[in-house]
């Protein structure tokens, strides 16, 4: 089965992200994105969510409003834990944010800015789905991922979302929720300042490219 790889254009990471994640062009277009960001704010003249000049930057929450639009969620991965905690039978694949060089052309600028990359197993292999690459990236099996997800997290200004069906996290009556973690799911009040402060991070200084 071909992999399917859309690369870098304009600031468009977020689009090229979710079609590579679900490895489908007909996923999202950037005229669904744009809307989303519409039903987010819909009575502002400069939508928070995306750039002004409309050439994307999508944030976090367009992100998240677009997964639940394939029933999923979007759930961030604690980096004090390790990745091998996660159980990859209950998952859809992975969402990286990252920092991003700002250029001009040819030239690299003084700004930073930040970036998604989609990660996925497609055929029993692991790939690096990251629009900026010519060509997927094959990281390898399951302690190949792994490994990769530490070296990149090692870094504090990295952050991984698991992306897994809405069922696995929400449940209903006919059917509990899955565990994604292969420990013992514990709330505590640490993590979920963490994942609030990420959050209000993400939303003031998260847009990508």
């Amino acid at each position: 089965m071909p992999v399917y790889h859309e690369r870098q254009t304009r600031q468009l990471c977020a689009l090229h992200t979710l079609n590579n994640l679900f490895q489908t062009r007909q996923a999202f277009t950037k005229e669904r994105l744009d809307q989303i960001c519409t039903d987010l704010n819909p009575n502002v003249w400069l939508n928070p969510h995306r750039s002004m000049l409309g050439l994307g930057n999508y944030d976090v929450n367009v992100i998240m409003a677009a997964l639940q639009a394939w029933n999923c969620e979007a759930c961030w991965f604690d980096k004090r834990k390790d990745p091998s905690c996660i159980d990859l039978n209950a998952i859809v694949g992975f969402i990286l944010n990252v920092p991003s060089d700002y250029k001009f052309g040819f030239i690299t600028l003084p700004l930073r800015k930040r970036h998604w990359i989609a990660i996925r197993q497609i055929d029993g292999k692991y790939y690096n789905l990251d629009s900026k690459l010519q060509s997927p990236e094959c990281i390898g099996d399951e302690q190949q991922l792994f490994a990769f997800l530490k070296q990149q997290l090692q870094s504090n200004d990295r952050e991984l979302f698991v992306v897994v069906e809405s069922s696995s996290v929400n449940g209903n009556n006919e059917q509990p929720a899955k565990r994604w973690l292969r420990e013992p799911i514990v709330a505590n009040e640490s993590e979920t300042a963490g994942a609030r402060s990420l959050t209000k991070t993400l939303n003031m200084n998260g847009h990508v490219s």
